[in-house]
């Protein structure tokens, strides 16, 4: 039996750069920031020693209605509001609800929903306590929304790998349609950590940059003077169905999602693997199963988070997997627009890195003036990069605390 071929066939975000994929896109291909600083009392309250962060551009108030707001923790919310654009944006298909998947994750999941909660036990006790606060802070609570929202019964999933939930529920996703589970599957990664605790956390880390003279300059993958990443929040969801479905419907297909690759550095909790072992590990099976040689690669959409030694471990271990052809390779950092989207990062790159294919333009890495020597790979910065003529593979990378790694491979239709 031939495996079928997966496409996307529609796209939907909400982000730090715009409140849907043309407005993220487009600010994106401008190169802009979207770290500012916030309007809150946090830094001065509880002592905190960052005060700006990638927040949201489009808040969900503007979007989705009173009451869906109320039983929704954040990161469901954005994910709803990404899930309803996608499904629009693939032509409101019609088919069985039995062929029909969701697999929507998130790396911390309902962290507002969670604190919120335990603020009002320990101020006004038990019986203020909101009926709902289980199926709002439930790290499977987006994926079920959306399940619910378009009646899907070929299966919810809701996969935690950090990091690289986004990315790896797409992977599952592609999984789903390959083995028949599921015509269509609803797939992709939502995020909403912006509250004092995380971000108290991951400094506490030095894991986050301390520029708060100049947020918008912060997220600075591969420069010389980096000193961390940038918190985001957000949500982006894909389309999948096999390219034989998305054809006999007359749906647009923006690109192939030919090739997934898992693996696991078995390392430490936090650091990656020095060698980038895994991240190699999970780029060859990704082509493998893409069928792509490294000679038909022609764009990365990296995981540069902005963090003095992950960055470099990341671009040897591209410079390592596409040995005499990687001087051919586009390298892009757009976590240097959006920040850190945490669990919603992988999606919301895999979206760019759609785009990349069909637009056949690289977006930007910004706040690069002085690379890092060690850097020996074609980073795109600044202004998009035109990609050639022809068939095209590009690698979209994920990685997550506890050693999860996660390639995925697209190709041009």
């Amino acid at each position: 039996m031939t495996r079928p071929n997966v496409v996307v066939t529609g796209l939907g975000a909400t982000t730090p750069l715009g409140g849907d994929v043309p407005s993220t896109w487009e600010a994106a291909l401008a190169g802009t920031a979207g770290a500012r600083t916030m309007d809150n009392d946090w830094a001065e309250k509880y002592g905190i020693p960052v005060d700006f962060a990638a927040t949201i551009k489009v808040q969900p108030s503007e979007v989705l209605p009173v009451p869906e707001i109320k039983r929704m923790d954040p990161s469901a919310q954005y994910a709803m509001i990404a899930a309803r654009e996608a499904w629009a944006d693939a032509g409101s298909p019609e088919l069985d609800p039995t062929r029909i998947g969701t697999v929507v994750s998130s790396g911390i999941g309902g962290i507002w929903t969670t604190l919120n909660g335990w603020d009002t036990l320990r101020e006004r006790g038990a019986r203020r306590v909101l009926p709902m606060t289980v199926p709002m802070l439930m790290p499977n609570s987006a994926t079920a929304y959306v399940e619910l929202e378009f009646k899907a019964q070929a299966g919810a999933h809701a996969l935690v790998s950090a990091c690289a939930s986004g990315a790896e529920a797409i992977g599952y996703g592609i999984d789903m349609i390959r083995t028949g589970r599921a015509d269509i599957v609803i797939a992709g990664g939502t995020e909403a950590t912006i509250h004092p605790l995380p971000i108290a956390a991951f400094a506490a880390s030095r894991t986050l940059s301390l520029r708060n003279d100049d947020p918008a300059g912060a997220s600075r993958p591969y420069d010389i003077d980096r000193d961390g990443f940038v918190i985001g929040e957000g949500a982006g969801i894909v389309i999948l169905e096999s390219e034989e479905h998305a054809r006999a419907r007359g749906a647009r297909i923006y690109a192939r999602l030919s090739g997934v690759g898992l693996s696991s550095d078995g390392y430490h909790i936090t650091s990656p693997e020095p060698n980038g072992r895994g991240q190699i590990t999970a780029m060859e099976s990704a082509l493998k199963d893409a069928g792509v040689a490294a000679s038909d690669v022609h764009h990365v959409n990296a995981h540069a988070t902005s963090t003095k030694v992950g960055d470099l471990i990341e671009a040897r271990s591209i410079r390592t997997l596409l040995g005499d052809v990687a001087d051919q390779v586009t390298l892009s950092a757009t976590k240097s627009m959006t920040g850190h989207l945490l669990g919603g990062a992988g999606a919301i790159e895999t979206i760019f890195t759609v785009l990349a294919l069909e637009n056949r333009l690289a977006p930007p890495t910004i706040n690069v003036a002085n690379p890092d020597p060690e850097l020996t790979l074609d980073l795109v910065r600044d202004t998009p990069r035109e990609l050639p003529a022809g068939d095209l593979a590009a690698i979209n990378n994920s990685f997550g605390f506890g050693g999860h790694n996660v390639a995925l491979v697209a190709t041009t239709v």
